[in-house]
């Protein structure tokens, strides 16, 4: 089979190779999975990149897939051949520990995750193991499908963590893949959503979608807010966020890789309750509940499409900022 594999090529145009493989063996538990299609992931940059150092050389990206299962190892019941599911950043936990217990599986310690751990949707095929696996709605287009295993999925989780009031104000910083899906969701549930982000269509984006108001991303937002999602991997932002909420307001740090923030003044940017909190990963119950709004709210991915072949360009694109929405890869 083809797949792309990391090179430690950080920044450059080779960070990322295309080789060909032996086809994957699915384990007792596993399925073998046919990838249609695969998103592009700003957390796949990071691994290709060298900010999530890769635990395994030369590790196939991508934990956005979407495709139909053609095999199975042992002790599988729950999905057939010919089954569409969704491959998604969480692959395992222990199910033991004291965070699995209380239904927090997404801080296990012993947690292993796709196209980081074990190979990702960059390639024809693919294993998961079937209890991690989703599966996706017949109603779904599977370029639809795939970006809410990822971006979908942790910018709900961002959203619930961020304790919004019902018809709050909600301020995102950042608007790529993650941010446009959870504004969907956001405004759906009669929110009033402010964007700062650096790109102008980005941007023309947000206020088609319904945003009250989109600026810079630094610039503050026309009214104070209730809470606060940053996207954007970028440190600098946090004061900005902490200083546009409100009294009792919650900052939420969506991303695995951020940059180093600057000193907080306490006065400013903390005191009267205000809270800054970051999301880690997700619960297999955030994907599932996700998937059912997004089908019950018609949440829909502005969607640019990649070949396969061309899975390189795509992460260059979107290092420089030049997708709008959300990259998927077309793979089979």
């Amino acid at each position: 089979m083809r797949a792309w594999e990391t090179t430690g090529g950080a920044g450059r145009v080779d960070r990322i190779r295309l080789t060909r493989r032996g086809t994957p063996t699915p384990g007792i538990g596993e399925l073998l999975v046919r990838v249609e299609v695969c998103g592009v992931c700003r957390t796949d940059l990071h691994v290709a990149d060298g900010d999530l150092p890769v635990h395994r050389p030369a590790v196939v990206p991508g934990h956005e897939a979407v495709g139909t299962v053609v095999d199975a190892g042992a002790d599988v019941s729950r999905f057939s051949p010919g089954d569409r599911v969704g491959v998604a950043w969480l692959r395992s936990t222990c199910g033991r520990c004291r965070w699995c217990r209380r239904g927090a599986e997404n801080l296990c310690p012993e947690a292993t995750f796709t196209g980081w751990d074990a190979d990702g949707g960059y390639a024809e095929l693919v294993t998961v193991p079937a209890a991690f696996a989703y599966r996706v709605p017949d109603a779904l287009p599977s370029e639809q499908a795939a970006p809410l295993l990822c971006a979908g999925i942790i910018g709900y989780r961002s959203l619930v963590r961020s304790e919004l009031p019902p018809g709050g104000r909600l301020g995102i910083y950042g608007f790529g893949a993650s941010a446009h899906l959870t504004a969907q969701v956001a405004l759906a549930q009669s929110a009033e959503v402010h964007v700062m982000t650096r790109g102008s269509g980005a941007r023309r984006l947000a206020l088609s979608l319904g945003a009250a108001s989109a600026g810079g991303a630094d610039a503050p937002p026309p009214v104070p807010l209730d809470s606060a999602i940053i996207f954007a991997p970028a440190g600098e932002l946090v004061p900005h966020a902490l200083e546009a909420v409100e009294r009792g307001g919650t900052v939420v740090l969506a991303g695995i890789h951020l940059s180093d923030v600057p000193r907080l003044d306490y006065q400013r940017h903390l005191f009267h309750e205000k809270r800054l909190t970051s999301v880690t990963a997700n619960t297999r119950a955030d994907g599932d509940e996700l998937f059912r709004l997004a089908a019950a709210l018609s949440v829909r991915a502005d969607v640019t499409t990649y070949p396969f072949e061309a899975a390189d360009r795509a992460l260059t694109d979107l290092a420089a900022g030049d997708v709008t929405g959300v990259a998927v890869l077309s793979v089979g």
